[in-house]
């Protein structure tokens, strides 16, 4: 298992110079998953914010070989490079053991790098793929994807008299990919660092693919402070709406249960400008009905992780 202070003799994988906005909660991730293996690691990135704010020709802040591909199909590249692997170490050509790792956002991931994903994860390429969920199109001007929440404000989906923000609740991807059944699937947070990176070293072990989605705070699209981030994630933990757990070989294992300190979805909207039109008086039925679908999937979840 990762040891906490070995991890902070290592260095970095994405190293400083990036320009992510301040409080991103992408480069938290992308440094955390990293830290889940000590073996050599080829990384490809869909196109999103992470790519563009790492890598600004001529430039990268990426430490490891890394390769820029199109929104929809960082699952493909990867599975191509780790078939290359393969082929190149029967023949004697490679002996060093490599990892296989790709990015995507919730553009690349939710929507339309679906198809990708799921074609590589049914093919059964070991690789660990790493959906770093904004919960946006954040990168080309803060659009909705099937990602964002339901009632949240975007470029796409209005507030005014007609749209109180989206209409529709946010996909659960996380299901979808366990669907697949593969080694190994996980859903983490920034905020729990020592819990993502042990998830990623699992991942990371895996023969076969796996599967990890990370909430990431945005501080331009859902509006708080920089400095708000890891409070931005724990309290999305704290009220069941970004539960933790892992699925390893068909088991389901909850990672952490708030029980009766379980904090209403309020404590997490109120905090988010995106969400600043559902505190009316007027949009109160929209809040209840996310607090009742939180509450629905929470008790579903806690059924198949074996917790009645």
């Amino acid at each position: 298992m990762v040891n906490i202070r070995e991890l902070a003799l290592d260095g970095e994988r994405l190293v400083s110079g990036h320009r992510l906005c301040p409080g991103c909660g992408l480069s938290i991730i992308a440094r955390a998953v990293m830290r889940g293996t000590k073996d050599p690691i080829i990384v490809s990135n869909a196109t999103g914010c992470l790519e563009v704010s790492t890598t600004i020709y001529p430039f990268t802040a990426w430490d490891v070989p890394w390769i820029h591909n199109a929104f929809e199909n960082a699952a493909a590249t990867i599975s191509g490079a780790e078939s290359a692997y393969n082929v190149l170490k029967k023949k004697g050509k490679i002996t060093k053991n490599i990892k296989f790792l790709a990015f995507g956002g919730d553009g690349g991931t939710y929507d339309i790098g679906l198809q990708s994903l799921s074609g590589a994860l049914e093919r059964g390429h070991t690789f660990v793929y790493v959906c770093v969920d904004n919960e946006g199109y954040m990168n080309t001007g803060i659009q909705r994807s099937s990602s964002t929440p339901m009632g949240a404000w975007t470029n796409t989906s209005a507030v005014g008299k007609a749209h109180q923000g989206k209409e529709q609740y946010k996909k659960d991807l996380t299901a979808v990919v366990a669907g697949h059944h593969i080694p190994y699937v996980a859903q983490a947070s920034p905020h729990n660092y020592m819990d993502l990176v042990r998830k990623a070293e699992k991942a990371f072990n895996t023969k076969g693919p796996a599967f990890i989605n990370v909430l990431s705070p945005c501080v331009p699209g859902w509006k708080y402070p920089a400095q708000l981030t890891i409070k931005m994630a724990k309290l999305a933990v704290d009220t069941c709406f970004w539960p933790l757990y892992e699925i390893e070989n068909g088991v389901w294992t909850l990672n952490y249960n708030p029980g009766p300190n379980k904090k209403p979805i309020t404590e997490w909207l109120k905090t988010q400008g995106r969400f600043r039109h559902l505190m009316k008086p007027e949009n109160a039925h929209i809040v209840e009905a996310i607090q009742k679908n939180i509450d629905e999937r929470w008790e579903e979840l806690k059924k198949w992780c074996g917790k009645n």
